[in-house]
């Protein structure tokens, strides 16, 4: 489906690719924008999201919660990468596009946010960091675009990715003494 008038995919194209009216998807969708977070949040469903988070809720400590975090996101970019490189691609002259990434980001920051209060928990946090900008810079370690610049274009395994990005949040964000072993 091509682009047009830089709303990127408009209802009556959705409607005609799914073989119905473009009245029948508002029946289900007050919005392009209700529509397009709709999908993302299917995708999510479809890819099995709440089962793979299930680990994070298994960790016993601040650290171990940041590790497997991390191993989670890596596994689960490549399964959204395609609908995530798409909303990004578009999202800048798509306002539709723009809701339905904040969405999804807005959900990776919660995860950040809570990895982060089980270091502050666990007094694990270098005291001298502010945690908002810890949850700020850890968000910003996951962004899709430094996954896809090291795993695409570098060609890092996504156990690559994993060690060195745990090894910068560790080293940057947990106290010195509690990152032996780690």
């Amino acid at each position: 489906m091509e682009e047009q008038r830089g709303q990127g995919v408009r209802i009556s194209d959705i409607a005609r690719a799914a073989g119905v009216s473009r009245q029948a998807v508002y029946l289900h969708f007050s919005s392009r924008t209700d529509l397009l977070v709709a999908t993302v949040r299917y995708a999510d469903e479809v890819f099995g999201l709440d089962l793979r988070l299930q680990p994070l809720q298994a960790t016993t400590s601040g650290i171990s919660a940041l590790r497997t975090y991390l191993e989670f996101w890596a596994g689960y970019i490549p399964s959204i990468y395609g609908l995530a490189r798409a909303l990004l691609d578009i999202r800048a002259t798509d306002r539709a596009a723009a809701v339905a990434w904040d969405d999804r980001m807005g959900a990776l920051r919660s995860g950040c946010q809570s990895v982060v209060d089980c270091l502050i928990r666990d007094g694990d946090l270098r005291p001298e960091l502010d945690p908002d900008e810890v949850v700020d810079l850890l968000w910003s370690l996951l962004g899709i675009e430094i996954w896809e610049n090291l795993t695409i274009d570098c060609g890092w395994s996504a156990s690559q990715y994993v060690s060195w990005i745990y090894e910068l949040a560790l080293r940057a964000f947990v106290r010195e003494e509690k990152q032996a072993g780690n």
